[in-house]
């Protein structure tokens, strides 16, 4: 097995999920709607993430952290903390808005917003990282092909949303064409296409008859170590893949009963989900692990 695999992670908070917020069934319309109205405590993010760093220092692996850019100004320092270990910055939207409409995929914002919203993202998160930032991560994986072209438009060099499987398509392409190994997408859609001064990484994927996601995340809580194994083993057999988790994964505190559609969403989560974490890094102890910003290609497009 040559593969490489890029471990991932995607950085917010609990309220930035789409049953709290900034989707089309959320308590709040936006993070600042929710920041006016909230009360209570909102850091469960700051904890974990430092326990998440500790353990990537454990395993001597370089990660990709897909940063929420409103988490600079709410959580101070600590998006420097992952710079300061020699992680990479990328981008995962503002306020972890969504994009598409999770049902229909319409567009929910222009894309004249879309663009404006994430170059300031951008910008926040390289005065922070001190580097260009060439990565992108659409949130909860809405991905769209026109995305694609405005994130292309404004200088990102690579996306990782999208995730083949039989169960769900959090895209508007039919991805028939698509794997779990980097590729060109085409203009103005998620297919593969010729070659372009942009790649998209897809998650990797179980198959077994029908195609099951089996990245991380939610997976990951759910399904447990043995199935996210089995995926990536097979994933990197067919070549570069992702793992990804959240540092919420691991947290052990008890999240605000605020939202709607998830009432089970968290509640699997802390210690033993960590333990999972471990024993995912430790079996591929010997798989080369890089940031995506140091896969070959994206060097060279």
């Amino acid at each position: 097995m040559n593969s490489s695999l890029s471990v991932t992670v995607d950085l917010e908070d609990w309220y930035h999920i789409p049953s709290v917020c900034s989707s089309p069934f959320s308590v709040y319309r936006s993070v600042d709607e929710f920041f006016k109205n909230w009360n209570g405590r909102y850091d469960f993010l700051s904890e974990p993430t430092k326990r998440v760093l500790d353990i990537l220092d454990e395993f001597n692996v370089n990660a990709t952290f897909f940063v929420v850019a409103d988490t600079i100004e709410h959580y101070p320092g600590l998006v420097e903390s992952i710079v300061d270990r020699g992680h990479e910055l990328a981008c995962h939207g503002l306020s972890h808005a969504c994009k598409i409409d999770p049902e229909t995929k319409k567009q929910l914002m222009s894309v004249e917003d879309f663009e404006q919203r994430t170059l300031t993202a951008k910008k926040m998160l390289e005065k922070i990282s001190g580097e260009k930032l060439i990565g992108y991560r659409a949130p909860n994986a809405l991905v769209s092909g026109w995305m694609i072209d405005s994130l292309e438009r404004m200088g990102f060099k690579y996306d990782s949303s999208v995730s083949v499987n039989s169960i769900y398509n959090k895209t508007d392409s039919a991805l028939s064409t698509v794997s779990s190994f980097p590729y060109y997408p085409a203009k103005s859609e998620l297919e593969v296409g010729d070659d372009r001064d942009f790649i998209e990484f897809p998650w990797a994927y179980s198959q077994h008859g029908l195609k099951l996601p089996a990245s991380g995340g939610p997976m990951l809580r759910f399904l447990g170590s043995s199935f996210i194994l089995d995926g990536l083993m097979q994933s990197l057999k067919r070549g570069h893949t992702i793992f990804y988790f959240h540092p919420l994964d691991i947290s052990c505190a008890k999240f605000p009963s605020l939202g709607n559609k998830r009432p089970f969403y968290w509640c699997i989560k802390g210690r033993f989900v960590e333990k999972r974490i471990r024993h995912i890094l430790n079996k591929l102890s010997e798989v080369e692990k890089i940031c995506l910003r140091d896969y070959s290609e994206v060097s060279c497009v």
